[in-house]
C-alpha cells in the first residue's frame, strides 16, 4: 500500500498525520491509515478527541491519480469518510496546506476545521469534467449555503485559508503553530461538552435556500457564459438542487453518485484530463533538462507601447517586475501609458483590483524615448510593427544598449526569428516570446527557439512564462510558428466556403455550435478587416491579383466597413455593441463576388462546413509535428485551446482528431482534395503513416 498515517496520542488527543509525499494524495495506505486510526482512537478511553493533519506542504491534495481505472486495496474513500463522520469523539481537521478535491471532502466530513493562513482549499473537479463525488456537493451547501457552494464548485478555483474561514468552510483561522491551535480548539470543545457536529445532519442553510430558484437560474446562466458546452456544471447544479430541495442527505448522495457516474462516462472527462496533464507536459523539453541554469528576471523592457506592448508591460507589472517601456516620441508614449492606466482603472471599477494595487503597478512602470534607458533590463522585448526589416533594425538597436547576458526577445507572430538573431553578435540570447492579444488576458505564450538559442535562454523564457502566469509552449522557428501556421488553412477554407454557397453567418454559427468563442468572420471583424486590405494596398497588389478568399473583405473595406472599429464589417454593430447582427447587404456582396468569379453557388451542409474548417488544422498539425516545429501533439492542443479558443472540452485539435478516427479524417481529406484541389488537401505524410499503422496522434506521446 502507498502512503501511511502516523498515529500518536498527546495527553488526551489522538493526532493522525498523513504522510504520502509530496502532496499526500488519498492512496490506499492513507485510506487504510485513517480507517484504522479512527478505530484505534475510539477504542482508547484516554482519547477524547482526534486531530487529522498532513505532513509537509499538503493536507490532502486529492485522489491518487495513479490508482485511477484500476483495483485499489484497502477501504474506499466513502468508507473512510463515513468512519470519520460517525465518530462519537470530535474529529478536527487541522488543514496545514493544500486540501483539494477529495482532500477537502475529507475535511468536510470531520466535525470541525482549523486552517492555517497559508493553506489552500478547493474543489477543482469541474475543471476535469467531474464533480465532487465524496459528498462535497451535499455537505458544502449545508455548511455555507447553496449560493456560496455553487460559486465555489463551479469555479473550481482554490481559496486561501483566511477566505476559507470567511466563507464558513473553516471554524477557526489558526494563529501560530497549527497543531497546537487545533489541540487548543479540541480541548475547548471537550471542556464545553460540545457534541460532535456532523454537517450531514444540518439543514438550517438548506431551509433558507429552499424555494429560491433564482440561485440555480443564475448559476446556469453563469455556467453557460463562462463554461460553454461543459457537461459537469449542470451535473453539479443538479446535485446542489437535490441537497436543497430533497433535504434528506442520503437521497442527495444518491443524486451525487448518479451524476458523478454520468460525468465519468462523458467524453469531456477524458478530454479535460488530457488537457490537465498536457499543460504540465509542455513544460518538459527533451534537450533542455529540468536542472538547466536559468537567469533571474528582475527587470524588463518593452519596445513599443501600443496594444501589444502595453499588454505585455502589464503582464510584468502584474507580477511585480519593473518595466521600462520605450516609444518613438513622447506623444505615443503618453498615449500608451494612458491606455495602461485606463485598463487598470476599469479593473478597479469592476472590483477586481484596489487603488493601492494600481498605484503599486504604475509605480514600477517607467516610460522613455531613449534606447539607452533599456541598459539595465534582464529581458528586452520588441513589440513593434510586424515587418521583418523594421524588426531587424530594432534588434541592432537592442543589442547596442542591452547589458551582457540580457535576453533579446521578439513578440513576432510568425516572422523569421533567425534573421533577427543574425543582426546581433549574441544569437544565443535571442528568442521569440509571442504573446497573444490581449496580452494581459490571454494565457498562451509561444516561446520560439531560434537555431542558436541557448538552453539557458530557453529555460529562462519557459520559467518566465510560468512566472507571468502564462501557459508557455515551445515552438520551432517556422513561418507562423505553431498556431498561426495552422490557422491559415482554417481561415482560407472559410473564405472559400462562403463563395461556394454558404453565408458568413452560417459558417460562424457552425463554429459557435462546435464550441469556438467566435466564428472566423466574427474574428475578422474583431481584428479589423483593414489590416490585410491596407497591407495589400501598400504592397501595390492589383485588384485582380487579390486572393479570391479576400475579395469580399476588400469590397467591405472599400465601403469603409472595417469591422467593429467602424461598427460595420461582415456584421452590423448597433451603437458600438460587440454583438453583431447579420446584414443582408453582405450576403448580396458575397453572391455578387461568386458570380464575378464564375462560381456556381450551392447549398452546403453544416457538417461539410465543420470538416472543411477543422480538417486543415489537423492536416497542418501533422506537418508541424513531422517538421519538429511542435515537440508533441499535446503541445498543439495546448496552443489551440489557450491561444485560439478551441473548445477545451474537445481536448484540442489533435486529441479531437484521434476521437473522430484518423482514418475517417484522412478519407474526407482525400475526397475534398479530389473535389477542390489545393495544397491544403494534400494529406500530411505523418497522417497517412499513422492511419496505415492503425495508430493515432496519441501514440506519439507514449
Amino acid at each position: 500500500m502507498k502512503g501511511t498515517v502516523h498515529y500518536e496520542v498527546r495527553d488526551n488527543i489522538a493526532l493522525m498525520t498523513i504522510d504520502n509525499p509530496p502532496v499526500n494524495p488519498l492512496s490506499s495506505g492513507v485510506r487504510q491509515g485513517m480507517f484504522d486510526g479512527i478505530a484505534k482512537a475510539l477504542a482508547d478511553n484516554q482519547v477524547a478527541a482526534v486531530i487529522l493533519t498532513g505532513e509537509g506542504r499538503a493536507f490532502i491534495a486529492g485522489a491518487d491519480i495513479s490508482e485511477f481505472g484500476g483495483a485499489s486495496a484497502g477501504p474506499g474513500l466513502h468508507e473512510c469518510i463515513n468512519a470519520l463522520e460517525a465518530s462519537t469523539k470530535p474529529v478536527i481537521a487541522a488543514i496545514n496546506g493544500t486540501a483539494f478535491g477529495g482532500g477537502l471532502e475529507v475535511a468536510l466530513c470531520c466535525h470541525y476545521r482549523v486552517i492555517a493562513a497559508t493553506a489552500q482549499v478547493g474543489l477543482p473537479e469541474v475543471k476535469l469534467g467531474l464533480l465532487p463525488g465524496a459528498g462535497g456537493t451535499q455537505r458544502l451547501p449545508r455548511l455555507v449555503g447553496a449560493q456560496k457552494a455553487l460559486d465555489f464548485m463551479l469555479s473550481g478555483d482554490g481559496v486561501p485559508g483566511p477566505m476559507a474561514y470567511e466563507l464558513g468552510i473553516a471554524d477557526e483561522l489558526a494563529q501560530g503553530d497549527l497543531v497546537e491551535a487545533a489541540i487548543n480548539f479540541a480541548n475547548n470543545i471537550i471542556a464545553k461538552g460540545s457534541p460532535v457536529r456532523r454537517i450531514r445532519d444540518e439543514d438550517g442553510k438548506l431551509l433558507a435556500d429552499r424555494g429560491n430558484t433564482e440561485i440555480f437560474d443564475q448559476a446556469r446562466k453563469t455556467a453557460a457564459r463562462k463554461m460553454r458546452k461543459r457537461f459537469a456544471p449542470e451535473m453539479i447544479i443538479q446535485c446542489v438542487e437535490a441537497a436543497v430541495n430533497l433535504g434528506d442527505f442520503d437521497a442527495g448522495m444518491k443524486v451525487e453518485a448518479e451524476n458523478f457516474s454520468k460525468c465519468l462516462k462523458h467524453p469531456q472527462r477524458e478530454a479535460l484530463i488530457h488537457m490537465f496533464f498536457s499543460e504540465r507536459e509542455v513544460a518538459k523539453i527533451p534537450d533542455v533538462p529540468r536542472d538547466t541554469a536559468s537567469q533571474d528576471i528582475a527587470q524588463a523592457a518593452v519596445i513599443g507601447c501600443g496594444t501589444m506592448g502595453g499588454g505585455i508591460s502589464m503582464c510584468f507589472l502584474n507580477v511585480g517586475i519593473p518595466v521600462t517601456v520605450l516609444e518613438l516620441n513622447q506623444e505615443a508614449l503618453d498615449r500608451g501609458i494612458g491606455v495602461i492606466q485606463r485598463n487598470y482603472d476599469i479593473q478597479v471599477q469592476r472590483g477586481r483590483m484596489s487603488e493601492a494595487q494600481v498605484k503599486q503597478r504604475m509605480g514600477i512602470l517607467t516610460g522613455t524615448t531613449n534606447y539607452e534607458d533599456l541598459n539595465t533590463a534582464d529581458v528586452v522585448i520588441e513589440a513593434i510593427y510586424e515587418n521583418i526589416d523594421v524588426k531587424v533594425e530594432t534588434f541592432k538597436k537592442m543589442e547596442a544598449v542591452a547589458k551582457p547576458g540580457a535576453i533579446l526577445a521578439s513578440n513576432t507572430s510568425g516572422l523569421d526569428l533567425d534573421k533577427m538573431a543574425a543582426a546581433t553578435s549574441r544569437p544565443e540570447s535571442v528568442i521569440g516570446l509571442h504573446f497573444f492579444s490581449p496580452a494581459n488576458v490571454m494565457k498562451l505564450l509561444e516561446v520560439v527557439r531560434g537555431e542558436k538559442s541557448s538552453a539557458e535562454t530557453i529555460a529562462t523564457s519557459m520559467k518566465l512564462g510560468k512566472r507571468l502566469k502564462k501557459v508557455a509552449v515551445l515552438s520551432g522557428n517556422a513561418p507562423g510558428f505553431i498556431g498561426n501556421r495552422m490557422l491559415a488553412g482554417y481561415t482560407r477554407q472559410a473564405g472559400e466556403i462562403i463563395l461556394q454557397g454558404a453565408t458568413p453567418y452560417q459558417v460562424d454559427n457552425v463554429m459557435l455550435n462546435f464550441g469556438m468563442p467566435m466564428g472566423p468572420f466574427q474574428m475578422n471583424d474583431l481584428v479589423g478587416l483593414d489590416l490585410g486590405w491596407r497591407a495589400r494596398q501598400l504592397a501595390g497588389v492589383k485588384p485582380e491579383d487579390v486572393p479570391i478568399t479576400a475579395r469580399v473583405a476588400d469590397k467591405l473595406c472599400n465601403m469603409e466597413r472595417f469591422g467593429q472599429k467602424t461598427s460595420r464589417g461582415f456584421y452590423i454593430y448597433p451603437e458600438g455593441s460587440r454583438a453583431g447582427q447579420a446584414d443582408p447587404e453582405v450576403v448580396e456582396i458575397v453572391e455578387q463576388t461568386s458570380a464575378e468569379l464564375g462560381i456556381t453557388r450551392r447549398e452546403i451542409a453544416d457538417e461539410e462546413v465543420l470538416k472543411r474548417c477543422l480538417y486543415p488544422l489537423i492536416n497542418e498539425g501533422a506537418r508541424i509535428l513531422e517538421d519538429g516545429i511542435a515537440i508533441r501533439p499535446c503541445d498543439i492542443d495546448v496552443v489551440y485551446i489557450n491561444g485560439y479558443g478551441f473548445p477545451e472540452v474537445t481536448g484540442g485539435p489533435m486529441f479531437w482528431a484521434d476521437q473522430q478516427g484518423l482514418d475517417t479524417i484522412l478519407g474526407d481529406i482525400k475526397n475534398f482534395g479530389e473535389e477542390y484541389g489545393g495544397d491544403v488537401w494534400k494529406p500530411a505524410p505523418l497522417l497517412e503513416r499513422l492511419v496505415a499503422q492503425g495508430k493515432g496522434f496519441g501514440s506519439l506521446q507514449e
